[in-house]
């Protein structure tokens, strides 16, 4: 059985973009802007989610000055910090989740593994990155957090998915995130997750070294 497919990466990837830059929405979104979008369809294979996507006024350019200065990375779950690209940071991204004291304080608290995670953040929050895939109830405890005054994070960016909280959480985020003094990035509705959620903190660090599609 002989297939005929694209083998080179290269070209796999260019022809990729090209198909989604035909297919995708994007006039309503600047350069930087269209780079995260892209990475988003590019993730979920749905260029309709285009207008989804929420973008606070200098989400882009906080996040992409805060991983040019090596912040930390803050991920809800193992997946999302396994697909931050690792050749584009020098410092490996945190994740709480499987951290003993986690566990105790979850067992403790009668409360999710990835909300008790979050108070292990509390040192590294301030201008950080943070990328939330999977949980929404560790992003409701971040906008607790913040709003009882715990440190600004840099860009917040939040793509729970699910049917439980994933809507609400990130709806949340984005009107409270002015309130709150955060930037952010998010797509709204059910859809989301690990992988699409770290492909936008990837597509702002390839912004940082000038690869654009």
């Amino acid at each position: 059985m002989p297939f005929e497919y694209e083998i080179n990466p290269q070209r796999i990837e260019e022809n990729s973009f090209k198909q989604i830059r035909a297919l995708t929405a994007l006039s309503a979104f600047n350069r930087e802007q269209q780079q995260v979008v892209m990475r988003i369809v590019h993730s979920l294979g749905l260029p309709h989610l285009a207008p989804q996507v929420r973008f606070s006024t200098q989400a882009c350019e906080a996040g992409m000055a805060a991983l040019k200065n090596k912040c930390a990375i803050l991920c809800d779950v193992e997946m999302v910090k396994q697909g931050i690209t690792k050749r584009m940071i020098e410092k490996e991204p945190l994740c709480y989740l499987n951290h003993q004291e986690t566990q105790k304080r979850a067992t403790q608290q009668a409360e999710t593994r990835s909300m008790a995670a979050l108070s292990l953040w509390q040192e590294q929050l301030a201008n950080s990155v943070v990328v939330i895939g999977n949980a929404p109830t560790a992003l409701f405890r971040l906008l607790e957090m913040l709003e009882q005054g715990a440190e600004k994070p840099a860009l917040i960016i939040a793509m729970p998915v699910g049917f439980v909280g994933a809507a609400e959480s990130k709806q949340a985020l984005w009107d409270n995130h002015q309130t709150l003094g955060v930037e952010c990035i998010t797509l709204l509705g059910r859809e989301g997750g690990s992988a699409v959620s770290s492909a936008s903190c990837n597509a702002l660090l390839r912004c940082n070294v000038g690869e654009y599609y």
